[in-house]
């Protein structure tokens, strides 16, 4: 018990002192965004806050706007939304030396002078990277992640990194060492996760510019919930090198890096920026495909599928108004939309999305939290993951026909490394199914729903089974984006009411109460194309952002 209290006692203390260092970053931001503001009394932030980034760093590299009141304006924004949401873990207090090489730079990049947020889990040289586990405190990074080595190349200045919820592997943001992350639309809500920091610092207007990581949502539950952009790229479009993951190894459920941001034309100045030669070069596992204009700017009419569900998960009825109207919109603006419809997503969420992430029986993920003082909210996940095999072959058997398939999925993992290989070959037929689907009704792009509103604080936890929306294109593999298109109205609560889910189970009726009292906050739908096809992902995001 003595060992026990001293460990605990030294755990504390870490989390302390990581605490001590993020109120000392606050304390920094504001002296600096003070100091600019008295020695430059007329230069408006709100009209710099107020430009979209093209505009901004146009401006930046013609001169005409100087980098230090733009850098100073983000600074003061920032500080003032991680005071009212808890978004921020860390000022990076050499983006002020940056800022001032920056001004001698022979060569402007795309992103020159922009300063821009760093979720926690992409590696920062001389910082945490903590993934919310206190063991990952004082371990700072050797050097920069590849993606942020690229973005400083094209001029971007990097100057804060933004919280995570513990492990990554959920879609709320809370964790020991920093607490709670909000949503700036509303404080009672969730920001999104697991890059709910990003989400809520960029959906607030503290960060023109954020860059996160997405294994079953992590960009685009943040981006939703927050009413901003973000794109989910195909897994290896860029590069993850010094990028942390919540499961390491796994090849079943792909992961990306990707941006967060206002606007879809932001996102594409973002991609044409790291799609250069300094990311081919820097990592060579990293296809060599530049940003393609012609794609992107192109203005033919587009072949869209579109569902309202998957099955699985019901659809608030915001959720479903909101792929309803913007279907009808895209009909009028000239293009073609043809229904498609999914099938098995129960068997897809278990066996290839659960299952192809904890293929090992959730050992690997078990273990991370070894020594830390929080489970993340997933006590029964660790107390069934520790059970003997017997057990567990018995809990699933006596659960199936009393619950929906979560549980079991939870209790009967694969575990030998020809279920593995199986797992792995399912996965990849299923995916040719899916594209052959696809290719039959001839389509461009999909117009998909996307969770929505955002849940309250706390209920993502609860509520793992509501992923299927998003994690179903990173067991495909496809570059998934999403765009905010409706406000929940009066009438969408209302119909709330007779909300009853699929199951019409525990997790149905949960999901009817996260949704409930969300008037006026954004909904978005999900963008999505096939492999390698960003671009043409963008400018459909693009399309439906104009309607």
């Amino acid at each position: 018990l003595l060992l026990r209290w001293r460990r605990r006692r030294a755990l504390w203390r870490k989390v302390a002192e990581a605490q001590e260092r993020q109120e000392l970053s606050l304390v920094r931001m504001e002296a600096a965004a003070r100091r600019f503001r008295e020695q430059n009394p007329s230069v408006k932030a709100a009209s710099i806050l107020s430009l979209p980034l093209p505009e901004l760093s146009r401006k930046l590299r013609d001169g005409s706007l100087p980098l230090d009141h733009v850098f100073y304006a983000y600074v003061g924004k920032a500080l003032q939304v991680a005071t009212e949401t808890n978004c921020l873990t860390e000022f990076l207090q050499e983006s002020e030396t940056q800022l001032r090489r920056a001004k001698l730079m022979e060569r402007q990049g795309l992103l020159y002078g922009v300063p821009i947020s760093i979720k926690d889990s992409i590696d920062c040289q001389g910082h945490d990277s903590t993934l919310g586990f206190i063991k990952n405190l004082n371990k700072p990074a050797a050097e920069d992640s590849v993606v942020v080595q690229v973005l400083k190349r094209q001029g971007a200045i990097p100057f804060v990194k933004t919280n995570v919820p513990q492990s990554l592997i959920s879609y709320d943001c809370k964790n020991l060492i920093f607490g709670q992350t909000r949503n700036p639309l509303m404080f009672t809500r969730t920001p999104g996760g697991s890059s709910g920091g990003e989400g809520a610092l960029v959906g607030g207007g503290g960060s023109i510019l954020g860059i996160g990581t997405d294994v079953g949502g992590s960009l685009r539950f943040p981006a939703a919930f927050c009413g901003i952009c973000a794109i989910k790229p195909t897994g290896k479009r860029l590069s993850k090198r010094g990028v942390m993951a919540g499961v390491v190894g796994q090849k079943a459920v792909a992961a990306a890096v990707g941006p967060l941001a206002k606007d879809v034309e932001s996102l594409a100045l973002c991609l044409r920026a790291l799609l250069s030669e300094d990311m081919f070069s820097l990592d060579s596992t990293v296809p060599p495909l530049p940003f393609n204009e012609e794609v992107y700017s192109s203005t033919k009419p587009l072949r869209i599928g579109y569902y309202e569900t998957d099955f699985f998960t019901m659809p608030s009825p915001a959720m479903r108004r909101a792929v309803r109207e913007t279907k009808e919109l895209l009909e009028e603006a000239g293009h073609t939309l043809l229904p498609f419809e999914l099938t098995n997503m129960d068997y897809v969420m278990f066996n290839y999305c659960l299952r192809g992430m904890f293929s090992d029986g959730g050992s690997s993920f078990v273990r991370k939290f070894k020594g830390e003082m929080e489970k993340g909210g997933s006590g029964l996940f660790f107390w069934l993951a520790n059970a003997p095999h017997w057990l567990k072959t018995l809990l699933s058997w006596i659960s199936k026909p009393f619950v929906r398939m979560p549980f079991t999925g939870f209790v009967s993992f694969y575990s030998t490394v020809d279920e593995v290989w199986s797992l792995h070959h399912e996965i990849e037929d299923f995916c040719h199914q899916f594209i052959a689907q696809w290719k039959e009704l001839n389509l461009d792009v999909m117009l998909c729903p996307m969770l929505g509103p955002a849940l309250g604080i706390g209920y993502p936890a609860k509520l793992s089974v509501a992923v299927s929306y998003t994690m179903l294109y990173n067991a495909l593999d496809f570059p998934a984006g999403v765009v905010p298109v409706t406000l929940v109205t009066d009438e969408d609560e209302e119909q709330l009411k007779g909300y009853k889910g699929y199951y019409q189970d525990w997790w149905d009726r949960t999901l009817a109460k996260a949704f409930r009292g969300s008037m006026g906050m954004p909904v978005a739908v999900q963008c999505v194309a096939l492999p390698w096809q960003e671009e043409l992902c963008l400018r459909f995001m693009k399309e439906v952002e104009t309607l």
